[in-house]
């Protein structure tokens, strides 16, 4: 074994990771298998990942990740699980080996050096299917509901927020309320508003609205 000093004049010039089947049993097909990285940039997994199980014919994914990646994969899991909701999850724990290629920067200097390194590893496995609630490491889906809803049903949710009579042809128009101070309960006005040196057109295109010529804007 090289001491610490020694190793100082080497330079690490290759490193492989010891091929493993993942610790699931029966996995379809069709299962998504995300290698993470320790130079792995998440957005550029998240964009293959999550445009794979948006698929209706993908139904598990599993990310993977050892060393310093470690951190990285489990990230990825929990942007999923928010992403799209609903998913179960099991998540397993264990070694790996990894095989590290070191070369001398000596002049003359002997054969390279090999060094296997055991470093901890996750691999987490999501799925639209329920899984067996029984197994170790399993963890059910979140009640909460995901962080950013379809467009579709954002766009109704949206819908159904606005008031009865406000068409989309009416946005950007400001409110003001009359007889607010003299008590009244007539319901507010919408005022559009208008540029500096705009004026009213003779015929306003919403004709039950007063029209406001605001210099200050």
């Amino acid at each position: 074994m090289q001491g610490s000093g020694e190793m100082a004049n080497y330079r690490k010039i290759g490193r492989t990771e010891e091929e493993s089947p993942l610790p699931f049993a029966d996995l379809p097909a069709d299962t998504v298998e995300m290698r993470v990285k320790e130079g792995s940039k998440i957005r550029n997994l998240m964009g293959f990942a999550l445009a794979r199980m948006e698929l209706e014919g993908t139904r598990r994914i599993v990310f993977s990740g050892s060393g310093r990646a470690v951190t990285k994969t489990i990230t990825c899991a929990e942007i999923m699980k928010r992403r799209l909701g609903g998913l179960h999850q099991i998540t397993k724990l264990r070694p790996r080996s990894l095989r590290e290629t070191w070369q001398s920067s000596t002049a003359g200097s002997g054969a390279a050096l090999t060094l296997l390194k055991t470093v901890p590893s996750v691999c987490i496995l999501l799925s639209k299917e329920p899984l067996d609630p029984a197994e170790a490491g399993y963890q059910p889906p979140d009640s909460a509901p995901p962080l950013w809803p379809e467009p579709g049903a954002a766009g109704a949710a949206r819908a159904g927020q606005e008031e009865p009579g406000f068409s989309p042809a009416s946005r950007g128009v400001k409110r003001r309320c009359r007889g607010s101070d003299s008590g009244g309960g007539a319901p507010p006005e919408m005022v559009p508003k208008l540029s500096k040196g705009e004026q009213p057109s003779e015929t306003p295109p919403f004709p039950n609205y007063t029209y406001l010529l605001n210099p200050q804007q």
